[in-house]
């Protein structure tokens, strides 16, 4: 769903901000912070393209959020990457799939990626 929203984003806005309901063991209402935090490049067949990649922060607000920030169990960032245009489409993601989880990476397999930043 943060994608899709993501892919739905007009270019000049440089932040977005939405809520959100987790499918948590008790439903949490979020705040999600977007930001554009620039392009990348990529080829895609032969052919050097930029990408927007964009900063999903998970705000839990409250004292939830205070505490989550003192103990260090902050949700971790999302990162998107969105190619632009007429048809906008996702490109790859880095982050956790769920609560608690590892960050994964998925993306296409067509395009190459130069070697990127581990803490991205």
């Amino acid at each position: 769903m943060i994608f899709t929203l993501m892919k739905n984003l007009v270019a000049e806005d440089a932040n977005v901000h939405a809520t959100m309901l987790l499918a948590t063991p008790k439903p949490r209402k979020v705040k999600l912070s977007i930001s554009q935090e620039g392009e990348d490049t990529f080829v895609l067949g032969g052919e050097k393209r930029t990408v927007k990649h964009y900063r999903v922060k998970i705000e839990l607000g409250g004292i939830t959020g205070v505490l989550a920030k003192v103990i260090g169990k902050e949700p971790p960032e999302i990162h998107g990457w969105i190619l632009g245009g007429e048809a906008p489409a996702f490109l790859k993601s880095q982050g956790p799939m769920y609560a608690g989880g590892p960050s994964w990476v998925v993306e296409l397999e067509s395009p190459t990626w130069p070697h990127m930043d581990e803490k991205r």
